[in-house]
């Protein structure tokens, strides 16, 4: 017996609990598909148990300044093993709170594995369900490069399996994720080895965050190698030798881990069967309102290759179902100024164009103000943490199209700057705006 829904989100991750949950609210009959636990990526492999250990990290850092302080603390070491089990544990809790909140918002859940039989349909385990609207929501999986003795090597979701840290750990990659979590290593107590491909880590980002990040790895004890690429593993669990494609090895590691991109997750899914087109590396394109090339079907979140951020996939979602059951005909997510942070030491805020691109895009008409220091916080420290801050302006109106933090706190500061350059900030605003003393974020709004 087949059941029919007005829209079935494949997919219980960010992106498609929040189509379908949106979809409910305006009483349309939605389902939710998914064979794991609910909360995807974010939830269970991704930002919030990543979240968790940063927050672990930077209570080290705070550990190690308590003293300058005037705290005298006894630090007998960290346990990892307890810190997992009350991870685990919380993550289970946000799985059961998103099982109900589908309930109470009358959304059905339907646990297994969809396959795609036509533009309308998918199969899980035999049933046939049918469908107005299908919105495909799988998410992605880290990506593990084709070299002999990769399977030695875990990825960022064997980094939360971990039930105890290693001692010295070498991480392939040079993106957010591979800084990420060499920082959480290091604070925490392991050698760490960072391989980057090129010359330097976050490459897609602003070169000041570049530059000062690089700095404040080598400070906290990373070791990043530069023109690493790697081409073999050997060894065994527990004592790993990686070698390069310049001849260089770096042996006898505790853990290897793999940080050198995210696949989308859209093998098996039936797609060629329903006509969905897919790149070269199997994302699904979609136009400005998340429709792919079939009419019935649309693609919301990292399956679509662009900005691979849980808020990003949750307003899509949300905008979709505006769209399509909210009497919005023309609502969909503006990708432009979406603001990030990564969960560096110190972490990074960034929201709009880097300095290169605002030049490509404008020309001579831009300027740039920066401003580096140390927070009134490292003043009293023997561990310096630095700080530095990018505005990047266009026109003769000095609008703001990039802004561009590191430093304590720039995690918290950027989401209310985001604001305003997204509602067309000028200089002259922020230099309007009374500053917030003594903060970091104040210079933000007195650069000259």
């Amino acid at each position: 017996m087949s059941q029919h829904f007005d829209l079935v989100a494949v997919g219980g991750g960010s992106g498609g609990l929040a189509v379908g949950q949106r979809a409910a609210e305006y009483g349309a009959r939605s389902a939710v598909v998914e064979s794991g636990p609910l909360g995807g990526t974010c939830v269970n492999v991704g930002c919030v148990p990543k979240k968790v250990m940063w927050n672990a990290a930077h209570i080290a850092h705070a550990a190690a300044d308590a003293a300058d302080y005037g705290f005298d603390i006894d630090l007998r070491g960290h346990d990892w093993r307890g810190l997992k089990c009350s991870r685990d544990a919380y993550v289970e809790r946000l799985n059961g709170i998103y099982r109900s909140n589908l309930a109470r918002r009358g959304v059905t859940l339907l646990e297994g594995r969809a396959t795609l039989t036509g533009p309308n349909s998918i199969d899980i385990a035999g049933e046939s369900i049918t469908a107005d609207h299908i919105v495909i929501a799988t998410g992605g999986y880290p990506e593990v490069p084709d070299v002999p003795g990769a399977d030695l090597g875990i990825t960022s979701d064997g980094f939360f399996a971990l039930e105890d840290r290693p001692g010295r750990i070498v991480i392939a990659g040079s993106g957010y994720v591979a800084v990420e979590l060499a920082g959480v290593f290091a604070a925490l107590g392991s050698q760490v080895t960072l391989l980057a491909r090129r010359d330097s880590v976050l490459r897609s980002f602003d070169l000041m965050l570049q530059e000062v990040l690089m700095e404040e790895m080598a400070n906290a004890g990373i070791e990043v190698v530069t023109g690493a690429v790697p081409v073999a593993v050997s060894g065994d669990p527990g004592h790993v030798t990686v070698g390069t494609a310049d001849g260089r090895s770096f042996s006898d590691h505790d853990c290897l881990l793999w940080a050198v991109g995210r696949l989308p997750a859209t093998r098996g899914l039936g797609l060629e069967t329903a006509g969905v087109a897919l790149d070269e590396r199997g994302f699904i394109p979609t136009d400005e309102f998340q429709a792919t090339n079939v009419p019935s079907i649309y693609a919301i979140g990292d399956v679509t290759g662009r900005e691979a951020l849980t808020p990003v996939a949750i307003a899509a979602g949300r905008r979709l179902a505006d769209r399509l059951f909210g009497g919005m005909p023309d609502r969909c997510l503006d990708y432009e100024n979406i603001a990030t942070v990564i969960f560096t030491h110190p972490p990074i805020g960034t929201v709009g164009l880097t300095e290169d691109e605002a030049r490509r895009a404008y020309g001579d008409a831009i300027k740039v103000y920066t401003s580096r220091f140390v927070g009134l916080y490292n003043s009293m420290t023997r561990i310096k943490t630095g700080a530095a801050m990018k505005l990047i302006t266009a026109g003769a109106e000095e609008r703001i199209v990039g802004c561009h933090v590191i430093g304590h706190g720039a995690d918290e500061m950027m989401q209310g700057f985001a604001v305003a350059i997204r509602m067309g900030a000028t200089k002259a605003d922020f230099d309007d705006t009374v500053a917030i003393h003594p903060t970091s974020a104040e210079e933000l709004v007195t650069m000259r």
